[in-house]
């Protein structure tokens, strides 16, 4: 069986995450399947530079065509019966302009959705968000979740109760980290943010007094260590597709705060304490309970350990293999 990934151009110290994620179902793939990986000669920008990317990707098809996602329209000129095309999220649909939101869900969701043999999303909330904003039958929409990192391992940590390091993945507008910083405001904490600060941001951590580390193109194993490192991770976001820090902080063993929307429920099980994202004092309420309470700390663990289970690399790639093999029979 022969299978082409089809990955955008990704952008330096921005686009990785696409990347990582299928680099690691290539690798968990049986033996019998030859895959290979096509990137985007060029960013997808403008219209032209789209149009090649699609043409490029005609003369480079395979038994299986998988699109893996931001470069959605690539699906529209591929084959249909032997075309695979992943969802992330549709959180392009918050584009505040409505015409070019309406661009979007014509060219990245409903034409390459109904070309597409079959479509995967990461999180059941991200297919029934999908499902909103394009008519196609529901059976064809797979939900198969991202597969963990190989570095990360349980790792037990003494907690400090004192003076807890509280680690925040991401900066985006979306992880909500300024709310965070307010419900963190009085607090003894270290406040570890990974991802690259904005001034709006460093000003609402400075205002608030917030002692806080920042670390920005960490690679996989350096991320380990942060983790390894902390007493509680965060993970307070307005919007997620999946949300993947919810899963790593719980192999390593470590208790997860996380919002009660969208997807991050689903991926967290009963491994995490939800919260209300845009409210701050629910925010700080839920970190003050897993400072102060130590049976909670070591039930969030040990539950969150049993949900992480569900996400192992041989368990998403099997889940591919069986779809693969289904277009192909």
């Amino acid at each position: 069986m022969e299978v082409v990934f089809f990955h955008r151009k990704p952008r330096p110290n921005k686009n990785f995450s696409v990347e990582i994620l299928f680099e690691q179902i290539r690798h968990h793939l049986p033996s019998d399947v030859q895959s290979k990986v096509h990137i985007a000669k060029y960013y997808s920008s403008g219209f032209l530079k789209r149009i090649y990317i699609a043409l490029e990707a005609i003369f480079n098809q395979e038994e299986i065509n998988h699109v893996t996602g931001d470069i959605n329209f690539v699906a529209i000129l591929l084959k249909k019966r032997r075309t695979v095309l992943t969802f992330l999220d549709v959180g392009l649909m918050n584009h505040p302009n409505p015409l070019a939101r309406k661009v979007l869900q014509w060219f990245w969701i409903q034409l390459p959705a109904k070309r597409a043999a079959y479509i995967t999303t990461i999180s059941a909330a991200t297919k029934n968000e999908l499902l909103k904003y394009v008519k196609i039958d529901e059976k064809k929409v797979k939900v198969i979740y991202v597969p963990v990192s190989g570095d990360l391992h349980f790792n037990p940590k003494k907690f400090n109760e004192n003076c807890p390091v509280i680690l925040q993945i991401g900066t985006k507008e979306n992880k909500n980290v300024n709310r965070l910083v307010t419900a963190l405001t009085g607090l003894s904490c270290k406040l570890e943010i990974i991802g690259e600060l904005n001034e709006s941001q460093i000003e609402h951590l400075k205002v608030n007094k917030i002692s806080y580390t920042n670390s920005i193109n960490l690679s996989s194993q350096e991320l380990a260590s942060k983790y390894k490192e902390a007493d509680i991770v965060t993970l307070v976001s307005t919007y997620e597709g999946f949300g993947m820090p919810i899963v790593e902080a719980q192999i390593v063993g470590r208790p997860v705060v996380t919002s009660d929307l969208l997807s991050m429920p689903e991926v967290a099980g009963d491994g995490a304490l939800l919260v209300d994202p845009f409210d701050p004092v629910d925010i700080r309420e839920a970190i003050l309970k897993i400072i102060h309470n130590e049976g909670l700390r070591a039930d969030l663990i040990r539950k969150g350990r049993e949900n992480a289970d569900r996400f192992s690399a041989d368990r998403v790639a099997n889940q591919y293999y069986e779809l693969y093999k289904s277009m192909i029979n």
